[in-house]
C-alpha cells in the first residue's frame, strides 16, 4: 500500500496536523497536500497563539467529517493535537483513526517552554488507539531525543531517530521528505491488511515494529552504518 498510489475506495484519507505557525510552502505537509487529492490539512486556526481545546475540536471535527478511515501526518505541536484528541476522544483501537506518523513532537513540559505551548501541558502519556511511528531528529531544538524516545515509548509508538535534521521541518531541507512517505506506507501497513479489515492492537504494533526498522535502515542508517 502507497499513500502515492491511485486512489480505491480502501484508501484511507490522509490529514495532514500542523504545528505552530501552520506549515508554509515547502513544508513538506503542503508538499504532499498538493500530490494527492486524498490528502488535506486540517485548519486548525489560530495558527500563532494556539488553544488546545480548539485544536482538539477542529481535530475532531476533521476526522468525524472525513470518509473513514483517516490517518494523520502530524508535525510539532500538532502531534500534541493528535495525543489530546485520543486522550479526550475514545475511539476502539483503529477506528476511525487507523494511524498516525507524528513527526518532531514539541516538548512542551520542559521548564523554558514557550507560552504558546504551554498551553498544551501536560503531555498525554497512554497509548494511542491506532499503530503510530514517531520520528525525531538528534538535534531537534524543540525537543530532546531522550523526549522524543519516551513520548513514542508512552504512546506506545514506534520510534525512529532521523539523525541530526533539525525540526525536520522546511528549514531542514528534507523537500518532499521520501523517507517520511515510506514511513507513512508502513503505518498504512500497519493499520489494514489488504482487505481493509482492521488490524489487532498486537498484530499493527508487531508488523509496525518490523516493516518500520526496515524502512528507517534502508533510509536512515544505511548511509550511516
Amino acid at each position: 500500500m502507497s499513500i502515492f498510489s491511485p486512489l480505491d475506495d480502501q484508501s484511507p484519507i490522509i490529514l495532514t496536523v500542523p504545528g505552530l505557525g501552520g506549515s508554509g510552502p515547502s513544508h513538506w505537509q503542503t508538499l504532499w497536500e498538493q500530490s494527492r487529492p486524498d490528502t488535506h490539512r486540517v485548519e486548525l486556526g489560530m495558527w500563532e497563539t494556539p488553544h488546545r481545546n480548539t485544536w482538539v475540536t477542529k481535530l475532531d471535527q476533521a476526522i468525524r467529517s472525513a470518509q473513514a478511515p483517516v490517518v494523520l501526518a502530524a508535525h510539532s505541536l500538532g502531534c500534541l493535537a493528535v495525543a489530546w484528541w485520543a486522550e479526550l476522544s475514545p475511539q476502539p483501537f483503529g477506528w476511525p483513526v487507523a494511524g498516525a506518523l507524528l513527526v518532531a513532537p514539541a516538548d512542551v513540559d520542559r521548564e523554558s517552554v514557550r507560552p504558546e505551548l504551554a498551553a498544551f501541558q501536560p503531555t498525554p502519556t497512554k497509548p494511542l488507539p491506532f499503530p503510530s511511528i514517531v520520528v525525531a531528529s538528534s538535534d531537534d531544538p524543540w525537543v530532546d531525543p531522550e523526549k522524543a524516545r519516551a513520548l513514542a515509548g508512552g504512546w506506545g509508538s514506534f520510534f525512529v531517530d532521523a539523525g541530526p535534521q533539525g525540526h525536520l521541518n522546511a528549514a531542514s531541507g528534507i523537500g518532499w521528505w521520501e523517507e517520511g512517505q515510506a514511513l507513512l506506507d508502513r503505518v498504512l501497513d500497519a493499520a489494514a491488511d489488504r482487505t481493509g479489515k482492521v488490524r489487532s492492537a498486537n498484530e499493527a504494533r508487531t508488523l509496525l515494529a518490523v516493516s518500520a526498522t526496515e524502512a528507517a535502515q534502508a533510509h536512515y542508517y544505511g548511509e550511516r552504518a
